[in-house]
């Protein structure tokens, strides 16, 4: 590996500068409202993108282009429930939760929001909330950690162990330093990145291969059945791919962008940017690995490192096809994927550790400037819990990526968008959907019943049991009073 090398220094280049934002971000960094949720002061296009960004991995740029390259249009299924998913998240909870947290104690976590909304004195749904996001984003932040090492173990040629640490050093970096806005800001720059790399990727693959009429024509001469949506699909296996869109409302990296908005007024210009950005990425993604299969059928003699891993369909067209300097900003974007969303886990974990148990149940009379520190010092735990996780290869920490994103959706979806739309839902409610939706959730996967993926039926019954369990209480009159003053500041301000 050449110090010359101009990925290398492309990639030491784009580093540098995110942890450059991270000491600017730094400077606006003075209590612990700031660490967590950037003070609250997130215009439409921050919100926008870092949405994005903190919600597509490295799965964007290798994960789905391979599944793609392999086996046709038929795995496009996952994006369009994707999309679907977001929108409804945008529309029917971003400025509810934003307004209703705000009515709500001012809450930082979507724990001290449930414990604010509900009037949970017991302590009991801020703790078990708070250890349903710790326990399934130490093992996201794992399988970041994991892409990141694996992009510098294979463009680098470094060993597992460096790369490990090369990948997670930054992340970490920016992250202590400079908390949410860091978080943010440098989301903004890498989603930008992202858009770039798959807008000009399947352009550049297109006009190698002979323009639209003959990429087809090789795609179909290759596999007819590549153009089929429903290859090698059932009716459940097409619900299972779209039901990845439910777990948008449960998402806590993705709510605390919609907490974080300077205003309500700011959410539906953001949802219009954050829409457009995810249909024109996704997009590009199929693209990419669609247009790819034209290309490697054309040129066999250099599909082999695409033949042995298919993820890698990304980073082979764009090292073949473009200038040195151009592949590295381009293979930059997959490192921006997992970065983006590794930093924002990282810090949804500190935040539960710091508000939800230091604070509460520790130390209630902290200052602002020792729960920075302490939030500060969150992050540095968290990433070496889940470094130990990583540093085995072969522990498929990858493979509960599915898993976790299950586990968030169905435990915290439901009692969150139920939360914002429904005045009567109660304490019991919502600890009974949490309780109800992680459980479903473990049940089935184990199970693996009917080769349903576990989020819809998790989804559905934690549904139930929060409208079953609340209709045999009765909200008090604050929560009443407060739902309905937060759902008239919406109305006014939307």
């Amino acid at each position: 590996m050449s110090v010359s090398n101009p990925t290398l220094i492309t990639f030491v280049i784009y580093i540098a500068a995110m942890v450059l934002i991270g000491f600017m971000a730094y400077r606006s960094t003075n209590n612990l409202s700031d660490y967590i949720l950037g003070g609250r002061s997130l215009g439409s296009v921050v919100t926008a993108l870092s949405a994005g960004a903190s919600d597509m991995s490295g799965w964007l740029l290798m994960g789905l282009p391979g599944a793609i390259y392999m086996s046709g249009l038929s795995e496009s299924w996952i994006a369009i429930g994707l999309i679907v998913g977001a929108y409804l998240n945008w529309l029917f909870v971003a400025g509810r939760l934003r307004v209703q947290t705000e009515h709500n104690g001012d809450a930082l976590t979507l724990p001290d929001y449930f414990s604010s909304r509900f009037e949970d004195k017991s302590g009991l749904l801020r703790i078990i909330s708070a250890v349903v996001i710790l326990v399934f984003f130490t093992i996201y932040c794992a399988s970041g950690i994991v892409a990141g090492a694996r992009l510098f173990e294979s463009t680098f040629g470094m060993s597992y162990e460096t790369a490990l640490w090369a990948g997670a050093a930054a992340t970490i970096a920016y992250t202590f330093v400079g908390g949410f806005l860091a978080v943010s800001w440098t989301d903004t720059v890498q989603a930008t990145l992202m858009i770039f790399a798959l807008l000009l990727t399947p352009i550049i693959v297109l006009l190698a291969t002979g323009g639209i009429d003959t990429t087809f024509l090789a795609i179909e001469a290759q596999d007819p059945s590549n153009f089929d949506m429903l290859k090698n699909t059932t009716f459940i296996g097409v619900i299972s791919l779209m039901g990845w869109g439910l777990g948008y409302f449960g998402q806590p990296h993705i709510l605390a962008r919609f907490m974080a908005a300077d205003s309500v007024k700011s959410i539906a210009n953001a949802r219009r940017i954050s829409m457009t950005w995810m249909i024109l990425c996704l997009g590009g993604t199929v693209a990419v690995g669609f247009f790819g299969i034209a290309y490697f059928s054309a040129n066999p003699a250099l599909a082999l490192p695409v033949s042995e891993n298919h993820e890698r369909v990304f980073i082979e067209l764009a090292k073949i096809l473009f200038n040195p300097w151009v592949a590295g900003v381009l293979l930059s974007a997959i490192l921006a994927a997992v970065m983006s969303t590794l930093s924002c886990q990282l810090l949804v974990c500190s935040s539960a550790l710091t508000e939800d148990f230091y604070k509460t149940f520790l130390r209630k009379s902290a200052s602002q400037v020792e729960l920075v520190w302490v939030g500060r010092a969150m992050v540095l735990l968290v990433a070496l819990i889940a470094i130990a996780l990583a540093a085995n290869p072969q522990n498929r920490v990858l493979g509960l990526v599915s898993y976790a994103w299950a586990g968030f959706g169905a435990a915290f979806g439901p009692v969150v968008l139920i939360s914002v739309i429904w005045k009567n839902m109660t304490r019991n409610g919502a600890l009974a959907g949490i309780l109800v939706g992680a459980t479903t959730v473990i049940v089935w996967k184990h199970f693996e019943l009917l080769g349903l993926y576990e989020i819809i039926p998790g989804f559905i019954f934690a549904s139930l049991a929060i409208y079953i369990v609340s209709k045999m209480g009765a909200p008090t009159s604050g929560m009443l009073s407060r739902f309905a003053a937060a759902e008239k500041d919406f109305r006014l301000n939307q």
